[in-house]
């Protein structure tokens, strides 16, 4: 008889913490674009129109704060120029090298063509932007969707759901920050209601989209839906998170249908603004962070200890800061500067 003893060897995770808020961060990045694209073209004293401030102010903090936490996630951050030097167009985050830096730029031109009051500048780059954000929407997703050894990555439905839990955070982000706008560029309720309901038709098409999943993957039409339930069947933690992933959405859906008596209430479009942005990204650490904790052959569970330093706590508090940061500085700038985007955007053709 032979006895074969296999050793697991210790490795550093693929993804960092740094690269969940990389995703989140780009997600709300290119729904706040598709919003922004579309609130140029309403009319001059529209719900849609008094929206416009709130999302170019989301979309202004999160174009830049995403690419930070991308480069930290590097490993090597200095070494992001090999993405351009060695080009592999058959690899997505080569790829992405390329359509990041150009959504940036159009991210960063829409902003500053509604701070110099150019709504014309604006509904030219509107069609340009949103095809921007479909493309980064799409290669982020495909991304994570192309690593077949892993049965939770590896289908079509993970690009669906980070992007609509992305739009969805949106959203939530644009509550949390409206109230830093001065106060003749706040949405006021109205508008606000206008967000909500955004917010609602995202919420069902995410429902639709997980019981997509369920259904095609009970139909073997992909593996994923299969190791979810078997995560669930053998391993507590997961069987837990999963039972609070579904109550906590239950529980933002429901905050979103009763918003339409409490939308007037500061507190309450903070703590719903906070609560669709913590769902986005939780998805996203149990995605990518618990994932990575599930072998790819083999039984059990891989333990993971996040580090308190720059690949962990401390890295993620560091993007949260930045975070606050450049809403203080974009916060500043409009209370010092009111005028200078005031006079062409009131009128429609501006």
């Amino acid at each position: 008889m032979q006895i074969i003893e296999l050793l697991t060897p210790h490795y550093e995770a693929a993804w960092l913490p740094w690269a969940v808020q990389y995703f989140f961060l780009a997600g709300v990045a290119t729904g706040a674009a598709l919003l922004v694209s579309a609130c140029v073209f309403g009319d001059a004293a529209s719900r849609l129109r008094r929206l416009l401030p709130a999302a170019v102010l989301v979309l202004a903090v999160t174009a830049i704060a995403a690419p930070v936490s991308l480069l930290a996630d590097l490993h090597q951050p200095f070494r992001f120029w090999h993405f351009y030097a060695y080009f592999t167009p058959w690899s997505w985050m080569s790829i992405g090298a390329l359509l990041l830096p150009a959504f940036v730029a159009l991210a960063l031109a829409m902003c500053a063509a509604w701070w110099l009051g150019r709504l014309s500048w604006m509904r030219l780059l509107a069609p340009l932007l949103v095809l921007s954000a479909l493309s980064i929407t799409a290669y982020t997703g495909a991304e994570v969707m192309v690593v077949r050894a892993r049965p939770l990555w590896n289908t079509l439905w993970v690009p669906v759901n980070l992007a609509l839990t992305g739009w969805l955070a949106a959203v939530g982000v644009a509550f949390v920050l409206e109230r830093f706008l001065p106060a003749t560029q706040r949405p006021g309720a109205s508008a606000l209601q206008l967000l909500r309901a955004i917010g609602l038709w995202l919420a069902a098409a995410l429902a639709l989209a997980t019981l997509g999943w369920a259904a095609t993957g009970a139909a073997g039409l992909h593996p994923s839906f299969g190791e979810a339930l078997r995560l669930a069947t053998l391993f507590p933690v997961w069987r837990g998170g999963m039972l609070a992933s579904a109550l906590f959405g239950v529980a933002v859906i429901a905050a979103l249908v009763r918003g339409q008596w409490r939308l007037d209430r500061r507190g309450y479009t903070l703590v719903l603004g906070l609560g669709l942005a913590a769902s986005a990204w939780a998805f996203r650490w149990a995605l990518f962070m618990s994932v990575q904790g599930v072998p790819k052959y083999g039984s059990g569970l891989y333990l993971y200890n996040m580090p308190l330093g720059s690949d962990g706590l401390l890295g993620m508090l560091g993007v949260l800061g930045l975070f606050i940061a450049l809403v203080a500085a974009a916060s500043w700038a409009l209370e010092t500067w009111p005028a200078r985007r005031q006079p062409a955007l009131q009128g429609a053709g501006a």
